[in-house]
This record gives structure tokens, sequence and C-alpha cells, in this order.
């Protein structure tokens, strides 16, 4: 609400032109009249413009209370999440149908029509369709489907479909093409006699092993290339490379761990492993708790695979913290050589100091009465160098005793043992048969 009546604001927007009209002309006219301070009014206003964009700046930067930064961010927030609202309910799948046909590429799916269609929780598909890459990998079996997130692969295998899932940051095209080519050859092989989906599941394992793999003999070429070179030269660069390669070599180590944590899982349940007969399932048919010896073979398979890959990391592992720990040691020995030079520079400047003091003395204006002598100057001279070469052999004798360091103590053999007599009297002793004790 205005605090002026209607009336009074009508006149005051009619009268608004004629204002500005006559504030124009009185400006014209006083710069008529002002001609010669045209400079200063110019320079007095860019002076009041910036003094009023500075000022302006400082009270919108001061004038930002916590309550207003905490509405930007809900604002921020609200606009992220309203942005991620509609791709998060689609995911990009592609679907092989019972004969290995692909039937969609990318195509897109509900997630709701999905949870449907196949009779899975919402909760199932979390990680599949999370947007950060998941580290724990997981078999997860239900009623009628079999959810496999492991690595590059995220799937869900059926009695007669598999439908994967496109990996979020998965920049890997060749090893997905090269999956999805065996994947289809292995659906289409019926003659093995294998089910359908212990066929879609060797696929898919024998994917996994051959990305670990091929990492597994990268990072061993890189630090078997590295430790090689170490063994001519070592300098910052190439330790320093030493460390990132061990990092890499460890967080690899980890994923493997998981993966056969994840196999040796499913292998330790029998429920689980009789539950992923979903043709016999689909087909009616009934089978005992135990009997599930052709898949157990197919799991036990490939987790001693990765088994040995993980045993084999764990050697490159082994190998390069030795390698550290030789290296630390003849860095260490070089400091130590260096700290020893340091030393006996010291302790031969020191007794060429002791000779130099003795030329000191008799560099003094004081009379000793060796002036008059012809042998005064060689004696001194002599005496001189024989106290400094003194002075230098002990410092050095010194300093080899103490670098002299062995795993036993010198001195414990030097210590004779002596027979300390029992303190307990005659009386209060034991008597034995070979005597009092």
């Amino acid at each position: 609400m205005s605090m002026y009546p209607s009336s009074t604001r009508f006149r005051l927007l009619h009268s608004l032109p004629q204002l500005h009209l006559a504030a124009r002309s009185s400006l014209s006219a006083h710069n008529k009249s002002r001609t010669n301070g045209k400079i200063k009014i110019r320079s007095l206003e860019q002076y009041r413009t910036i003094s009023w964009k500075s000022s302006l700046e400082m009270h919108s930067s001061e004038s930002m209370s916590d309550g207003q930064e905490e509405n930007a961010k809900a604002a921020i927030l609200d606009k992220v999440m309203q942005g991620r609202q509609p791709t998060d309910l689609l995911l990009r799948c592609t679907v092989l149908d019972d004969v290995g046909h692909v039937k969609s590429i990318s195509g897109q799916f509900k997630r709701s029509d999905l949870c449907t269609e196949h009779r899975l929780n919402p909760r199932d598909l979390r990680k599949i369709d999370s947007r950060v890459p998941n580290l724990v990998p997981t078999i997860l079996i239900r009623k009628e489907a079999i959810l496999i997130n492991i690595l590059h692969i995220r799937a869900l295998v059926k009695a007669d479909t598999v439908i994967l899932f496109d990996t979020y940051g998965s920049n890997d095209s060749r090893l997905h093409s090269v999956f999805l080519y065996h994947l289809e050859h292995n659906l289409k092989a019926k003659g093995s006699g294998a089910p359908y989906e212990f066929r879609a599941i060797e696929s898919i394992l024998l994917s996994v092993l051959s990305a670990l793999e091929a990492e597994m003999v990268f990072i061993r070429n890189l630090v078997g290339g590295l430790l090689a070179e170490m063994e001519d030269d070592i300098n910052h660069d190439k330790f320093k490379r030493l460390l990132h390669y061990s990092r890499r070599l460890a967080s690899f180590k980890n994923r493997a761990k998981l993966v056969q944590e994840a196999l040796e899982e499913v292998l330790e349940q029998d429920e689980d492993m009789n539950a992923m007969y979903l043709t016999d399932k689909k087909n009616n048919a009934s089978r005992e708790l135990h009997e599930h010896e052709e898949l157990e073979v197919l799991l036990e398979f490939f987790s001693k695979q990765v088994e040995e890959i993980v045993n084999e990391a764990e050697n490159t592992e082994s190998n390069v913290q030795s390698t550290q720990e030789i290296v630390e040691l003849i860095l260490d020995s070089n400091r130590n050589a260096l700290l020893a030079l340091d030393l006996k520079v010291s302790i031969g400047t020191m007794g060429i100091g002791t000779g130099a003091l003795v030329a000191g003395l008799f560099g003094m204006n004081l009379t000793s009465h060796l002036e008059e002598s012809p042998y005064a100057f060689i004696g001194m001279s002599v005496a001189s160098t024989a106290i400094a070469l003194f002075v230098a052999w002990v410092g050095f004798r010194r300093l080899a005793k103490i670098r002299k360091v062995g795993l036993s103590n010198p001195n414990r053999h030097r210590r004779k043992t002596q027979h300390t007599r029992p303190w307990i009297p005659l009386p209060l002793r034991r008597r034995n048969a070979d005597g009092w004790s």
C-alpha cells in the first residue's frame, strides 16, 4: 500500500515529464555558463560514480547474512534436484532375448516399469542406476532374476532375457563391445547344455576376469620397468613414480579381493545357488537344496582365477615394498656417508687448527730466545705437524669406533660373569639330592 492517495499519485506521474525537461534545461544552461569547469565537473561525476559503485558492492557483500546464505544454498540444491529428477527416473539398457539377439541398444526404460515387469524392489536398482561408480561388487539373487554389479558390468539376468545397464562414466567402449559380442555368441550356443542364465553368467564373469587380467598385466609392466630402471639410478622422479604405482597396485588388489569375496559369498550359500537355477524355476522343475554342482563348478573356476590374480598382485606389491625398503636403506647409507665425510673434514680441520695454534704462539711479538737457534724453525714445524697429525688420528680412530655397529654388543664378551652367593641363610634353604639349594 502506498502512503499517497490516488489523486496525488496521478498528479505526480503527469508532472514527471515536465520536471525532467526543466532539469535538463537548467543543466544545459549551467554547462554553457561554466565552460571553463567542464573537465572538473566530469571528473567529479566520474569520482561520484566510482565511489557509488564501490559502496554498492561493499554494501551487497556485507549485507549477506547467514539466513540469506542458507536460502541461496537451498535454492541451488532445489535447482540441482529438479534438474536430476527427469534423468533419474530413466535407465539406459541393452536388452537381449532368449536366442541371443539384441532387441534394443541403449534404450530408455523407466525404473518403475522395470521393477513391475521383472518383479523387483526399487532398492534393487539403486546401485545399478547410481551416478557414482560402485566399489563393492554384488550378486543379488531374486525370485525371477539375478542382479550382477561387478566392475564395469551391471546386468539383470533372467531365464530368457539379459538386460545390460549402461555404466555411468565408462569410457572403454572396446571392452563393452567385446563383452556384448561374446555374450551374444554364448547365448546363441545352445549345444553346450548349460541353462540360459548360466551362459550369461559365464560371459559376464569372463569379461570381468579379462578386465582384471588386462589391468594386472599393465600394472605389472609399469612396475617391472620402473624397478629395472631403479637398479641403475635412483632419483626423486623415479621414487615418486614408484609411490604412485604402489598406490595404484593397492587399489587394484582391493578391487580384485572384493570380486573374490563376492563370488565366495555366493558359493557359501546353498540356498542362493539353488535359487540361481531360473530355467528350472520357470519350468516348475523340482530340485534338491544341494543339487547345484554345475553352478558351483562354474563359480569356483572363476573364483580360483581371481584368487590367482590377487596373489600375483600381492607378490608384485611385496616386490615394490622390498624395493622401497632397499631404496630407503641406500638413501640412509648415502646420508650417513655424507655425514661421515663432514665429520672427517671437521676432524682434519681441528688437527690443522691445533698445529696452527703452536705457530700462533710463536707469532706473538714476545722474546722466546729461540730466534737465535738454527734448528728452531725445523723443530717447531715438525712438532706442529706431529701435534696436528696426532689430534687428527685420535679423532679418526674415535669416529671409526663409533661407526662400527654390530648386531651384538661388543662389550658383552668383556664382561665377566660373577658368581653371586645366595643371600638366604642356611636354615631357610631346601635340601635336595645334590645338596643344599
